[in-house]
């Protein structure tokens, strides 16, 4: 076979690293940003924390005159201070540099070009306000005691022997978040005992754990320390003033409690020997028990979500604004950047320079990103006015195509903003993706969000009689008769979602 030369047209898409970090950073949440600025802190020197910024990075897009203008004036001045004593190996890397290509490759088509005047030494707003700037995340898990705390306190009050209070903390110690016993006590005494201990041991070792667990029971909050649900509620329910109701509502917590939630009045009736007005007053003792005694005691602080952006009322209309308290605040080391340009022709300096650019790079992506989230939330904002105004029964139907083709970007990209983002309102802190929605068709030919539909279906179950509960089927009628088309099975997995239970289970006694 004879060698020869072919030409051959073909086309590939090249993601340069800048473009990696840019989509990387994107699609991060704001945990995840901040790590990934403190790593960023930890290996580049040229990145540091502007203690001293009066303001959060300048995003707005009405701020972004004002930076082309002052990016100008600046590059005129390194002009000069080039022409006198020379370049450095990373100075090159300005906004021209980045460019627009790689921003509408990003973005697939946005025509803004507000980064190109990027200052070199920005400044941001950290993860807390000006007034708590040393004030770190995790002190805020540190308000109040913990359900371990409280309970070694009670300890102190305790006359128990070395042995026994070893046992107690170790019990103390197994507990989960919900105040239960995580583990059986034979397996807590397994994992105390060596292979070579006798049975004797073992038998000691679990005599003294059962002790042990009577003292935990006998702390407060009542129910600590219980191994299932109807332990946990009879333990509340024997400290309750003894009555006839309140002992059927401990045999139904100890035997019966699948009974009583599927509310089968019957066979509750024929099992305790009691009637209905006893059993009615029995579930009503057994309501007002805390089945998750460890609730109370709960790290709250570690499930609130900080919201990336907040919605503000402006005359009629609502605004968007970044919040300030997510923000980064970070600027180049002046004194490190200036020491590479006297040392251009030093060895190593290339090196330098790399870091630099790395530097430079790594803030614009980060200024790119919220820039981002702030125009596809103001986006969102204009479509869903209704929803800021009425609330989620007004929400309108809402796709990501929608967003995309109104911003020029590509619906991935509106796919990573909306995703672990959280927009702050009047009514609540919701995730960006809360405000998209499917579709169902109306009477009137109109549509109507599926986020709207939950919304009715959640307030027809609230205005129910508890004495007969509605079924889907009921719900999907009284959607049809309000101009709805909902099928049963899409009722049910609304219901679903809503965590509402089903009609039979709602029915009160």
């Amino acid at each position: 076979m004879k060698p020869s030369l072919q030409i051959r047209l073909s086309q590939h898409l090249a993601l340069t690293p800048q473009l990696q970090q840019s989509i990387r950073l994107l699609q991060l949440s704001t945990l995840e940003l901040h790590q990934e600025v403190e790593q960023m802190l930890e290996q580049n020197p040229f990145l540091e924390v502007d203690e001293e910024a009066p303001t959060p990075f300048e995003t707005s897009i009405e701020r972004a005159t004002v930076e082309r203008t002052s990016s100008s004036e600046r590059e005129e001045s390194e002009s000069h201070t080039s022409e006198a004593g020379g370049d450095d190996s990373g100075a090159g890397v300005d906004g021209a540099e980045f460019g627009t290509t790689e921003r509408e490759d990003w973005e697939n088509g946005t025509e803004r070009d507000d980064f190109d005047g990027i200052r070199e030494t920005p400044s941001a707003s950290s993860g807390t306000n000006n007034a708590d700037d040393d004030f770190e995340p995790q002190e805020r898990g540190a308000q109040g005691p913990s359900l371990q705390d409280h309970l070694r306190n009670q300890m102190c009050g305790m006359r128990l022997s070395a042995e026994d209070a070893a046992a107690l903390h170790i019990l103390i110690e197994s507990l989960d978040e919900d105040g239960y016993l995580a583990d059986p006590l034979e397996e807590i005494a397994q994992r105390l005992l060596d292979d070579d201990d006798d049975g004797d041991a073992r038998e000691e070792l679990l005599d003294r754990l059962q002790c042990a667990l009577k003292w935990l029971q006998s702390l407060e909050p009542l129910g600590v320390g219980a191994r299932n649900l109807g332990e946990c509620l009879s333990l509340q329910l024997r400290a309750l003033p003894r009555s006839e109701a309140q002992m059927v509502a401990i045999i139904v917590c100890k035997q019966h409690l699948d009974l009583l939630a599927r509310r089968d009045l019957k066979k509750l009736m024929a099992a305790t020997g009691a009637d209905e007005d006893l059993l009615k007053a029995a579930q009503a003792l057994i309501v007002s028990c805390e089945p998750k005694p460890g609730r109370p005691f709960a790290r709250a602080e570690s499930h609130i979500v900080v919201p990336d952006v907040i919605v503000q009322k402006s005359g009629r209309n609502w605004k968007v604004v970044l919040n300030p308290d997510v923000m980064p605040k970070l600027r180049i080391n002046d004194l490190y950047a200036q020491a590479i340009r006297g040392a251009r022709g030093a060895g190593g300096a290339s090196n330098l320079g790399a870091r630099l650019q790395e530097a430079r790079w790594f803030m614009k992506n980060i200024q790119q990103r919220f820039d981002t989230i702030l125009r596809v939330s103001q986006a969102i904002v204009e479509r869903q006015k209704n929803f800021f105004t009425h609330g989620e029964i007004a929400m309108k139907p809402l796709v990501l195509r929608e967003i995309a083709d109104e911003l020029g970007l590509h619906e991935s990209t509106i796919s990573r903003v909306t995703t672990a983002k959280y927009m702050a309102t009047t009514y609540g802190t919701f995730e960006l993706k809360y405000f998209f929605g499917s579709s169902l068709n109306t009477e009137a030919g109109g549509n109507a969000s599926s986020t709207a539909v939950r919304a009715l279906i959640k307030q027809l179950v609230a205005a129910e009689d508890a004495a007969k509960p509605l079924s889907d089927s009921q719900l999907s009628q009284m959607l049809e008769e309000q101009g709805i088309q909902v099928a049963r099975r899409t009722v049910a997995k609304y219901r679903e979602a809503l965590k509402i239970a089903p009609a039979n289970l709602r029915k009160a006694m």
